[in-house]
C-alpha cells in the first residue's frame, strides 16, 4: 500500500534567508497527522541563501544527516568537526548524549538547498559522532546505492537504528528495483525531478508511506534523484 504526501501539503517556514518545506511536524509547523513514520522523524527541504545559515545549537539522542543538493554547505560542532559538504556528500552526526553544531551556506554568492533528516537512535545517551562520505554520481545512476546502514555495509554510514537510506538518480529507461523484508515499511523521498513509484508518478518535494509491498520500483525518471528509507514496521517515532 502506497500513501502519498504531496509535496504542496508539506509545513512551509519562510524566514527570508531560509525558506524550508516540512514533511513532518517541525517548529512552529504542527500537523496531528504528519508526527514522523516508523523511525523517521524529520525530513526537512532547505534553502539557505548566501552567507547565511544556522548558528550553533544543541542536540541530544537523535542521528541527524544532510544530503546537500545544490550550492555547499559548512558545518562545525563541538566534536572539533569543520567540513564542507557538498553534492554528493553525506554528513551524520550522531548527537548521542549531546553535541552542538552550526550549519552555513559556505558561499557568499550562491544559495544551498539541502535535505536535512532526523532518525530516531535505538539507544540513549550514546557517545556523540561524526562521519562523513561521499557517494558519486555513477554510483547512484540508475540504482539504488546503500547511503546509511546499522552495520555501514558496502561503504555506507553507521546509524545508529535498524534503518537503511539508498539514495538514485533516474532519468529515461533507467529503473531500480528494491525488494523489502517481509513486514517492513519504506519511505520514499522525491529530492528532485519526478519517477514513477511502482507505476505511480511522483514529483519532487512528494513522499510515499509504504506498507505491506515486497518491492519498490523506481522508473521513468525526468532528472529525478530519490531517497529511500527501509524502516522497521511502525507507524510512529519512539525516543529510547
Amino acid at each position: 500500500m502506497l500513501t502519498l504526501r504531496k509535496a504542496s501539503e508539506r509545513g512551509l517556514a519562510n524566514h527570508g534567508w531560509l525558506k524550508s518545506f516540512h514533511t513532518f511536524s517541525f517548529g512552529h509547523y504542527r500537523n496531528p497527522r504528519e508526527q514522523g513514520f516508523s523511525d523517521l522523524l524529520v525530513i526537512n527541504d532547505d534553502r539557505v541563501i548566501a552567507g547565511k545559515g544556522f548558528g550553533q545549537h544543541p542536540h541530544r539522542d537523535m542521528e541527524i544527516f544532510s544530503y546537500v543538493l545544490e550550492g555547499a554547505l559548512e558545518h562545525k560542532d563541538t566534536l572539533g568537526t569543520g567540513s564542507v559538504i557538498r553534492p554528493g556528500d553525506v554528513q551524520l552526526m550522531s548527537a548521542g548524549s549531546g553535541v552542538a553544531h552550526s550549519e552555513y551556506n559556505h558561499s557568499q554568492t550562491e544559495g544551498v538547498h539541502f535535505l536535512q533528516i532526523w532518525i530516531v537512535p535505538d539507544e540513549a545517551g550514546a557517545e556523540p559522532r561524526y562521519q562523513q562520505e561521499h557517494f558519486s554520481a555513477e554510483q547512484k545512476r540508475g540504482r539504488l546505492q546503500l547511503i546509511i546502514s546499522p552495520d555501514g555495509a558496502d561503504g555506507s554510514l553507521t546509524v545508529r537504528q535498524q534503518a537503511r537510506v539508498y539514495a538514485g538518480l533516474f532519468n529515461g529507461e533507467e529503473q531500480a528495483t528494491l525488494n523489502l523484508d517481509p513486514g517492513h515499511y519504506a519511505y520514499v523521498h522525491v529530492a528532485c525531478g519526478s519517477v514513477e513509484l511502482n507505476g505511480e508518478r511522483l514529483n519532487e518535494g512528494d513522499g510515499v508511506r509504504v506498507r505491506e509491498e515486497t518491492a519498490l520500483h523506481l522508473a521513468r525518471g525526468i532528472d529525478a534523484e530519490v531517497l529511500v528509507f527501509d524502516l522497521r514496521p511502525q507507524e510512529l517515532p519512539r525516543m529510547p
